[in-house]
């Protein structure tokens, strides 16, 4: 598989390029494309992680299959090329595009923590909170938390960066009913997720959701056409949308030695973080180039995520 930093597809419309994903507009939906770029600390590094979109991808795809039940997403597509084969653009794309339904995306970052680390270690070192949410007294440095705590931050633009909100912050920017909505979904979405993931020796420890609105008189994903569990609001029905549970949106740890009171090994980007900070870069555009055994490495740890939660998926051969 080559490996894709940019994408220039001339016979589409772009309709946006975020850190990772660039989206194109196909007729009344949206073409939703995993390239290879990998951003750290809200900046996207000058350097590609071979495979990392089709990984993306493949987990995000796989865990859409796996919560339908539990909230309807945005997938109308997962393999455009299968569906398609004589379509020129789609055929450029193996294992990198999805077919998505247009939405309205919510203004929050929808963040569950299962375990105590990164931002909310710091915080609860700190204060003993986590976004404001009081935590047990004592516990350590990768503890499971009792329950999984809902703390959702703003969602920034590209070279800014997202900052943890209160609840009560949340309701302001989405409503209270929203804000509820998004947290509930958000939680269930987790704990389903965090068994089944735990069965197969991965530790999710934390993630981050996106949702939107698809408005009922719109042409919307299969999944997307039932009542969510979540309920239906006045402007739309609630769906997840972007990505689901990847090494980009989540902290996975492997389950074997795994011993709280330290930071875990992953199956993330955290590797290229602890690089970066060792590195003494000032985490301010422009990054700096990654060395060839960080890329490699990097890239080794995203294909063990899928290896391990879903072996046979097809993916594993193409990259």
């Amino acid at each position: 598989m080559d490996t894709v930093l940019e994408t220039d597809i001339k016979e589409l419309k772009l309709h946006a390029r975020g850190k990772v994903r660039d989206v194109y507009e196909d007729g009344d939906r949206l073409l939703m494309i995993a390239t290879d770029r990998l951003s750290a600390f809200d900046v996207v590094l000058p350097d590609p992680i071979p495979g990392k979109g089709a990984v993306l991808t493949a987990l995000s795809n796989y865990w859409f299959g796996i919560t339908k039940n539990v909230i309807p997403n945005h997938v109308i597509d997962p393999a455009p090329w299968a569906s398609d084969p004589g379509n020129p653009v789609y055929a450029r794309l193996k294992g990198r595009a999805v077919l998505v339904a247009r939405a309205q995306a919510a203004p929050i970052e929808a963040v569950v923590r299962g375990y105590l680390a990164g931002s909310g270690w710091a915080e609860y070192s700190k204060s003993g909170t986590i976004c404001g949410v009081r935590l047990p007294a004592g516990l350590l440095e990768s503890d499971r938390l009792p329950e999984p705590v809902f703390t959702p931050s703003t969602k920034a633009a590209i070279g800014d960066h997202d900052e943890n909100i209160s609840f009560a912050r949340a309701c302001d920017l989405v409503g209270k009913d929203m804000a509820a909505r998004i947290r509930d979904a958000s939680i269930r979405l987790y704990t389903e997720a965090a068994k089944h993931a735990l069965e197969r020796g991965i530790i999710i420890a934390d993630t981050k959701f996106e949702f939107g609105l698809v408005n009922g008189g719109e042409r919307s994903s299969p999944n997307a056409s039932r009542a969510s569990s979540a309920g239906d609001a006045g402007t739309g029905k609630l769906i997840v949308i972007d990505e689901m549970l990847t090494p980009d949106s989540s902290r996975f740890w492997p389950l074997d030695g795994y011993a709280p009171g330290r930071s875990q090994p992953s199956f993330d980007k955290q590797y290229v973080r602890d690089w970066l900070t060792e590195s003494g870069w000032n985490k301010k555009p422009p990054a700096p180039k990654l060395p060839p055994e960080v890329i490699a490495r990097t890239a080794s740890k995203y294909r063990e995520a899928l290896l391990r939660l879903d072996p046979s998926n097809e993916t594993l051969s193409l990259i």
